[in-house]
């Protein structure tokens, strides 16, 4: 009995402690840049569609066409855990692959894969944005750094009701039955699943931003989400998901970097960049 009982003890006494994360790295204004640019590149690889959320209208290109495999690929290749995606679509896929039989990419949902996607490719490295499958997962992460590190985290989350999203920020809406009506009432369920879905900004003016979001009608596509005077997000219409938070994008804004010149980025669909003003917070 003595025996067992000391090798606990011993293997106690061995435990080590896990350490906290390092803090956040601030990045150039190239990253913000090289993010936006990725993003429009992808909506125009699906062909540059756009809806207008009070009237959505239905892709003519979508997820299941041969074409837009790879790329589908590509976004679930970019998360740690693809949920069994890939495997599961190649199956399909192999059935027919110039003529895909229906439900391709159907399940699981691949919104949350093409965010991550594109921080991804644009450099941005896991500690600052971990990838994820789910939109929540990665949500709650960058809340966590958030509070962890206030002055140097790259994400920081914003009420809907006061943000005033710029080119870069994430826009998410609750999915739920029953929609958290601040993002602080998340404390509450940690861990838990939420259904959720975020677009990325890719140019805001007056009355309007424009965000571009994948896995919306089965393609990725160009919404435009209306504004008031102030450039806060109006509320969604009824039926529609309602508004869950901003994610202030500080990508390129924090010290050593930062200032009007530095926070250059994409604000018309033309693709000219041009400077902005640093945005509060």
């Amino acid at each position: 009995m003595l025996r067992p009982l000391c090798l606990l003890l011993l293997l106690a006494g061995c435990a080590v402690p896990v350490a906290p994360p390092p803090p956040p790295l601030p990045y150039p204004p190239s990253v913000r840049l090289r993010l936006l640019d990725i993003a429009l590149g992808e909506w125009r690889e699906w062909g540059a569609m756009e809806a207008d959320d009070s009237h959505p209208t239905p892709p003519p290109r979508g997820e299941a066409l041969a074409e837009n495999f790879p790329r589908l690929v590509a976004y679930w290749r970019s998360v740690p855990d693809d949920e069994g995606a890939v495997a599961q679509n190649r199956t399909i896929y192999a059935r027919d692959p110039a003529n895909p039989p229906g439900g391709l990419w159907a399940e699981p949902a691949w919104s949350a894969a093409f965010i991550s996607y594109l921080m991804v490719r644009a450099g941005v490295d896991r500690r600052e944005f971990p990838p994820d499958a789910s939109h929540v997962a990665y949500l709650d992460a960058l809340t966590a750094t958030a509070a962890a590190w206030p002055a140097q985290a790259p994400f920081l989350p914003v009420s809907p009701l006061v943000a005033v999203p710029v080119p870069g920020d994430l826009v998410c809406v609750d999915r739920s039955r029953v929609p958290l009506t601040d993002w602080s009432q998340r404390q509450g369920e940690l861990r838990q699943f939420r259904p959720t879905h975020c677009d990325l900004v890719v140019s805001s003016g007056p009355g309007a931003v424009e965000a571009i979001g994948g896995n919306v009608g089965d393609a990725v596509l160009r919404t435009r989400y209306g504004t008031d005077g102030l450039g806060r997000l109006l509320p969604r219409r009824p039926g529609r998901a309602p508004w869950l938070v901003v994610m202030r994008n500080r990508l390129g804004l924090l010290p050593p970097f930062g200032g009007e010149v530095s926070a250059r980025v994409f604000t018309d669909p033309s693709g000219y960049a041009r400077p902005i003003a640093r945005p509060s917070g």
